[in-house]
Order: structure tokens, then C-alpha cells, then sequence
């Protein structure tokens, strides 16, 4: 493996935690820390987790974020479980075929328990399937097609984001509200393929009219063309299914557009909202955490605090994602007692991690974490730069209602093997 593929991005010392806490704002090459830091186990042979997400393309800020939340959390725990060190490797995850190399190289050769990561739904299915025939458990991070813990499931692939129909169904009323003629930007990868079937399904439910579709490459910014068609079919909604909901807004506000036509996305990150000018803000957007939701827990306030103090700014949903998933990994290692595969899907499984006065879970019979998403209404010219979006009611007010939210077994359409 070549050297640049092994370096690590362990907590501990030799890293300050001004430079945990800064690293979502550093560029992709400064969180590639040029030599590894590897602490001499306490008693045994470190427990070690492999990491498999973006350090380029479209998802790189993303991955940026993730990175910088995992390197909180092993910082919070000193950097052990179950009286052990922690080995954290980092790799890549360009497209499908690198993630596939990249988290066999972390189980055969890294000798990983554990990989988190997949910053596209495409590349987190790929993975997964790795992980059934490894037998090593595999959480996905940022993958929002129904596919992860839906027909493509299996016993080792957990995820932890919430899928497009979740976000779809929170955020139909706010959308239906507004009309129910919609316009659909999509990209060419699992993700966009979701998005325009499942809100179109929400939409024709309604009675409502698609007013076009576009499909975009991934990689795509300039997305003039696709404006103007907008312009000219003037729906009520325009529905992102891109990796990065930025382009349509400043392309909107480049056509004197903003406001005209609502933009609606689903996992959107906070990062895609702060790129743009403080003046295109708009629209109704899904979003698995925020960082000024008031319903959040106390330790997602001093995240937030210390994480300011340090960076001048507040911290992404996916610095949280990071920082709140590799916790409840932690917290499955010391349930099991083990880093042994089986017993960390069967802990993963069971596990009922507290937040704040309630607890948060994966559902055992798909592998869904089982959580509230969160929605939020664009703020154009607001206050606070960061501070993009105001927070509507929570889409599920009680455990039935979460539960219908996320979907039965019959329409989800998961069977888990045995271990």
C-alpha cells in the first residue's frame, strides 16, 4: 500500500485540539497529516477502524467534515476502547471501484474491526457488499439512497444518515404548501436517480404535475443551461438531486431568479449553504442535524460552543455526523466488549445510546439509525452568516410517529441474513 494510503487520523498527542477542532475548515491536504501517529498499545494490539471517505471531487468538503468529526470524538475518548489504543486509517473513495479497493485494502491487509465512510450512495453500496463478504461491519455515513438498508441490505452494512423517502415525507407538507408543479435537477448516481422517484411519487400522490427533469453530471457547476429551462417551465419547486445544492442557488441569483421558484433537497449540507452569497438564500431543505436546532441535546450545545471557540464558526452537520457516529461506535466496542466482527454487528444492533433525555438506535431488522431529521427554511440576508436556516417543527413528535416516518418492513423491503 503506498504510504500516502496509510496515514492515520488518530487523536492523541503530537495534535493539538485547536488542530482537531479546525481541521473541517483546512483544506483536504492539510487532514492527510503527512506521518502517522501511533500510540504504543496499553495491553494489547490497538483496536483499530478504518475510515473510507472523499479526500477529492464533489464530496470533498463533505469528507473534510466527517474527518474532522471523528477526530473529535477520539480525542473525547482518549483515544481507546475497551482499554485499548485506536488505530484510525483513512483512504479514499474517488468512485465505486476505489472504495471497493480501498476498504478491502483496510480489512485485509489494515486488518480493521470496523469501516465508517461512503460520502456517495454508489460508493456505499459498493462497500457494503464488501463487508457481507468480509464479515467485518460497515456503517455508511453520508448515503441517502432507500437501497442501503432497503432491496441492497445486508447483516453488515448499517446507516446512519436517513434515506430520500424519510426526507420526503418530513418535508411534503412544507413543499405541497408551496404548489404542486415541480421541476427536477438531478445527478447521474443513485442519490438523484432516489430523489426524482421517490418526490415524484409524493407529488403524483397529491395530484401534482412535473414540470421537467434534468440530469446533471456529477461534477457539473455551470448549470446556466438547466436555469433557463427552469425559468421557462416556471414551477412552484424545484427539487435538487445534486451532491451540492450551492450551483442552483447562485445560478438562480445570477438570473435574477432567486425567490421565484422555491429549490428543495434532502441531506443538504451546511457547507452547500455557506458557499453561496448571503442574498441567494432559499428554500426548504432535510438536513440530519443542526447546529442552532433548539431541540438539540446538551452535548450537541457544547459541541457546538467549544467547536466555535476554536474555528470562529459553527460546526456542519457533518463534523456532527462524524463526531456523533464514531461515539455510538465506541460506545457498541465497550457493550461488546470485543472488536470481533459478529459481536460488533450483534452489539450494534442492541445498542440504545443515550442523547440528551431519549435514546437513538439502529432498527435491528434493517439497519437504519432511527432518528429524527430535522427541516429547515432558508434565511435569506440573515444575522448570523452560519446561521442559515430556520427550523420548523419536528416531522415526528412521538416513537409511532418516527417510526411510520422511517417506513414499514414491507415497504422498506430488507431481509437480513443470519450471522
Amino acid at each position: 500500500m503506498e504510504d500516502q494510503e496509510r496515514r492515520s487520523i488518530m487523536g492523541g498527542a503530537g495534535i493539538s485540539r485547536r488542530a482537531l477542532l479546525g481541521a473541517a475548515a483546512a483544506s483536504c491536504s492539510a487532514l492527510t497529516f503527512g506521518t502517522p501517529f501511533v500510540r504504543r498499545a496499553l495491553a494489547e494490539e490497538p483496536v483499530r477502524i478504518g475510515v473510507v471517505i472523499a479526500k477529492q471531487g464533489a464530496f470533498v468538503q463533505q469528507g473534510a467534515d466527517l474527518a474532522a468529526g471523528l477526530q473529535l470524538a477520539l480525542k473525547e475518548a482518549n483515544n481507546t476502547a475497551i482499554g485499548r489504543n485506536i488505530e484510525m486509517t483513512w483512504l479514499d473513495e474517488s468512485d465505486p471501484q476505489s472504495a471497493t479497493q480501498n476498504i478491502t485494502k483496510l480489512i485485509q491487509d489494515n486488518k480493521v474491526s470496523i469501516v465508517l465512510g461512503g460520502t456517495s450512495s454508489a460508493n456505499t453500496l459498493a462497500m457494503g457488499a464488501v463487508a457481507k463478504r468480509s464479515g467485518v461491519p460497515f456503517i455508511g455515513l453520508n448515503a441517502a439512497a432507500r437501497e442501503v438498508t432497503g432491496k441492497a441490505c445486508n447483516r453488515f452494512m448499517f446507516r446512519a444518515p436517513a434515506s430520500v423517502p424519510v426526507y420526503a415525507r418530513a418535508m411534503a407538507p412544507e413543499l405541497l404548501a408551496v404548489g404542486k408543479k415541480w421541476y427536477f435537477l438531478i445527478a447521474n448516481f443513485a442519490f438523484g436517480d432516489d430523489v426524482l422517484s421517490t418526490y415524484n411519487d409524493v407529488l403524483k400522490a397529491a395530484g401534482g404535475t412535473i414540470a421537467g427533469v434534468d440530469r446533471v453530471p456529477v461534477e457539473t457547476t455551470d448549470i446556466s443551461s438547466f436555469i433557463l429551462k427552469v425559468r421557462q417551465a416556471k414551477p412552484d419547486v424545484l427539487v435538487s438531486g445534486l451532491p451540492n445544492v450551492g450551483p442552483i442557488l447562485k445560478q438562480l441569483k445570477e438570473f435574477n431568479m432567486t425567490g421565484q421558484v422555491t429549490v428543495a433537497g434532502p441531506a443538504v449540507s451546511d457547507t452547500d449553504l455557506w458557499s453561496v452569497p448571503r442574498e441567494a438564500l432559499t428554500g426548504v431543505y432535510g438536513k440530519t442535524w443542526y447546529f442552532n436546532d433548539p431541540s438539540n441535546p446538551p452535548e450537541d450545545r457544547q459541541l457546538v460552543e467549544s467547536y466555535r471557540k476554536v474555528n470562529n464558526k459553527p460546526p456542519t452537520d457533518r463534523v456532527w455526523l462524524g463526531w456523533f457516529m464514531t461515539r455510538f461506535v465506541l460506545a457498541a466496542i465497550e457493550q461488546a466488549k470485543s472488536a470481533d466482527g459478529n459481536k460488533l454487528v450483534e452489539s450494534l444492533e442492541s445498542l440504545k445510546f443515550k442523547v440528551g433525555s431519549s435514546t437513538v438506535s439502529f432498527r435491528e431488522w434493517d439497519h437504519q439509525l432511527i432518528r429524527r431529521p430535522v427541516i429547515g427554511v432558508a434565511q435569506a440576508n440573515p444575522a448570523d452568516q452560519w446561521d442559515t436556516l430556520k427550523m420548523k417543527t419536528q416531522a415526528a413528535a412521538g416513537q409511532a410517529e418516527l417510526e411510520q416516518l422511517f417506513g414499514s418492513k414491507d415497504e422498506i423491503g430488507c431481509a437480513l441474513e443470519a450471522l
